[in-house]
């Protein structure tokens, strides 16, 4: 879907520029949540890959409730920073700001988000201005494909939420912050490029590819 926002290309510039030319001595981070990830059991095992047949899992499973994730991707370095809540509230939002984001010794610190409610709430708003180093930059209406965050909530998906099996909602979110971690001790940055032959703004994104 096209973006409605009449102040698309200065909104999608701003954020590239972030990426492609960040400010010298300035840390980026993209932040967003996944929300009511589901703590599913299986009812049988998983039957595994075959000769000419993909991996099989049954349908009936049991559900043991959800939690949401916040999380945090540092842009220069490619690292995460994750935390589990029950709820994605707004207060549980700035909490995991603190965490993620207000401790870092940097003369400026840009902050990359989506135009959901709880990013743009009055506590949150509040937070912002008693961290006047601190810098929101929202993307265009309908276009959080521009934050990179959403790239990596892709690879969790894929990599272990999908396809998992988790006996309790305390069992999901130790998995999901294991996999946090060992995905840390690799961690690289995505790589955006920008080719612009017919001024048109055209960008392709790459990163390294994981096994």
């Amino acid at each position: 879907m096209a973006s409605p926002d009449p102040n698309f290309e200065a909104k999608a510039k701003d954020i590239l520029g972030l990426y492609l030319h960040p400010p010298e001595n300035a840390a980026v981070f993209c932040i967003d949540e996944k929300t009511a990830i589901q703590a599913l059991d299986r009812t049988q095992p998983a039957l595994p890959m075959r000769p000419q047949q993909p991996e099989r899992q049954t349908v009936e499973y049991v559900r043991h409730g959800t939690v949401s994730l916040f999380a945090a991707l540092e842009v220069h370095s490619g690292k995460v920073v994750g935390r589990c809540v029950p709820r994605h509230t707004s207060e549980e939002f700035v909490s995991f700001l603190n965490e993620a984001v207000a401790a870092r010794r940097r003369k400026a610190i840009h902050v990359i988000l989506d135009n959901l409610a709880v990013h743009k709430a009055p506590v949150v708003q509040a937070w912002a201005k008693q961290h006047p180093k601190v810098t929101f930059h929202f993307t265009p209406t309908y276009a959080s494909w521009l934050n990179q965050i959403e790239i990596w909530l892709g690879m969790i998906t894929r990599d272990c939420i999908r396809r998992g099996v988790f006996h309790s909602v305390p069992d999901l979110a130790h998995k999901i912050m294991t996999y946090i971690r060992l995905y840390n001790r690799n961690a690289q940055p995505f790589h955006w490029t920008y080719r612009n032959p017919q001024k048109r703004i055209r960008v392709s994104l790459s990163s390294v590819t994981r096994h």
